[in-house]
């Protein structure tokens, strides 16, 4: 792929040698360069956002500092590299302080040093232009209302919170069940916030044990504890100028609780086994599938935390909630599982789509997903007939483990190996492995007739 040409202004009252140094830079056909001998009309064409400029320290019209100034506040993203007659140590010291790539003294080498600066540079332009084009792209996928499937009510209020809460910093609680897509609600406010070219960090607060949730949030120092080895940065630092997510707030302990509680507070952490002080800029989204106002109630999440945490609260729906938005988001599944399996496309029958609607789905949009995937692989033909829909084996442990019949521990195993032995058309040797079970349990449950097998290969 050819490079993006670079722009290059050169701002240089001496016409001549303005000339000359943009003779030399334009040799390189992947540099564009303009020249200017003031400047006024070097200000009169910062919009164009250059890529580098390089300034004469004294310019008749304007000096160093006033013109670098000008640069950061109307072109942050610009390099600035200065070009002088004088050889000022103390100037150039200053100037580099202040955020300028190079300083130039003017001489019989400077083309040559002017060429390798701009060369450094340009690696460096276009590593972040790679970067900005791939978090715009991000940033286009997570468009919600694309992203997220269905035009039911419900999701119609969320889109309108979801909306709201991308024009500003405040901070966003996502509630709602297990499998709903709480991340991907987070993460399509992100991408569609001020902040979608920075860093979108998520923590599973319940993933992390507890003893070590606290260096992973808030990094630590070499030999803080048994087993650091080195510095590491935690997410809060990670996630710098973005967003941090913090999934399953409500399963954080007390005690760091309060420690969390007092970072939101004070906008800086300190790390493990370090007493220095990090200042942190960063938008917090958690979520959660608990009643956190409950969690409060019985003791077990603080008070202080939970109405520092509220701020802009958005409810994610159940799916047995979004009515028509069921037959979508299946519709979506199949097309995709489909696509990536190298399948006939297929569709649901009328039959087929109303014994969708009347379940319950426990486990949400995660659990349709699997029914969806299931049905497809279950299915010969084009369309998906009901008997395709296998929704008990599919979600069965939902409801087991929820205590919604009286199922024994022994009718749920046997009912899970079932599903898998469908799934993977009768292979014992791939069941056992992905069910982590010996192959002789299986073989003996056949053997017994607790299974159902047409076929099964050794």
């Amino acid at each position: 792929m050819k490079p993006t040409p670079i722009l290059i202004h050169i701002v240089e009252d001496d016409a001549f040698y303005g000339s000359l140094l943009a003779h030399h830079l334009s040799l390189n056909p992947d540099h564009l360069v303009k020249k200017f001998t003031s400047a006024k009309t070097f200000l009169s064409s910062l919009h164009e956002k250059p890529d580098i400029v390089t300034l004469d320290y004294s310019l008749p019209d304007g000096n160093g500092d006033y013109l670098l100034g000008q640069v950061k506040e109307l072109s942050p993203d610009t390099k600035v590299i200065f070009i002088s007659g004088q050889n000022d140590i103390k100037v150039a010291i200053d100037l580099l302080k202040k955020g300028v790539h190079d300083y130039i003294v003017k001489d019989d080498d400077t083309k040559e040093r002017l060429w390798i600066a701009v060369e450094h540079l340009r690696e460096t332009i276009e590593l972040k232009k790679e970067v900005d084009s791939l978090r715009n792209e991000v940033a286009r996928k997570y468009d919600f209302q694309k992203v997220i499937i269905g035009n039911s009510e419900p999701i119609r209020q969320m889109f309108n919170w979801m909306d709201k809460a991308t024009k500003t910093n405040i901070t966003v609680s996502i509630t709602g069940e297990t499998g709903t897509g709480k991340e991907l609600v987070a993460k399509s406010i992100h991408f569609n916030s001020q902040r979608k070219k920075e860093q979108f960090i998520a923590v599973n607060v319940a993933a992390i044990p507890r003893d070590l949730l606290e260096s992973e949030l808030f990094g630590h120092e070499k030999g803080a504890f048994t087993g650091a080895s080195g510095r590491r940065i935690g997410k809060f630092e990670e996630a710098s100028k973005g967003t941090l997510f913090l999934d399953e707030i409500g399963e954080m302990d007390l005690s760091l609780q309060a420690k969390l509680l007092r970072v939101l507070q004070e906008k800086e952490i300190t790390r493990v086994g370090s007493n220095h002080v990090v200042h942190i800029d960063v938008r917090i989204i958690v979520a959660t599938h608990k009643n956190l106002l409950q969690e409060v109630k019985n003791g077990r999440f603080r008070e202080d935390l939970y109405y520092r945490l509220l701020g802009l609260p958005i409810q994610v729906p159940p799916l047995r909630e979004r009515g028509n938005d069921i037959i979508l988001i299946a519709k979506f599944f199949i097309d995709q599982f489909c696509r990536e399996n190298n399948l006939t496309p297929k569709t649901f029958s009328v039959e087929a789509k109303k014994k969708l609607m009347l379940y319950n789905f426990p486990g949400n949009i995660r659990e349709l997903k699997s029914v969806v995937e299931l049905a497809c692989v279950m299915c010969d033909d084009s369309e998906i007939q009901p008997d395709h829909i296998n929704i008990i084996s599919a979600s069965y442990s939902v409801g087991a483990l929820n205590g919604e019949d009286n199922t024994t521990l022994r009718d749920f195993t046997t009912r899970l190996i079932q599903h898998y032995l469908e799934l993977y058309q009768f292979d014992i040797l791939k069941v056992a492995e992905k069910l982590d079970i010996g192959k002789s349990t299986i073989y003996r449950m056949i053997k017994n007739n607790e299974l159902s097998v047409d076929r099964y290969q050794n």
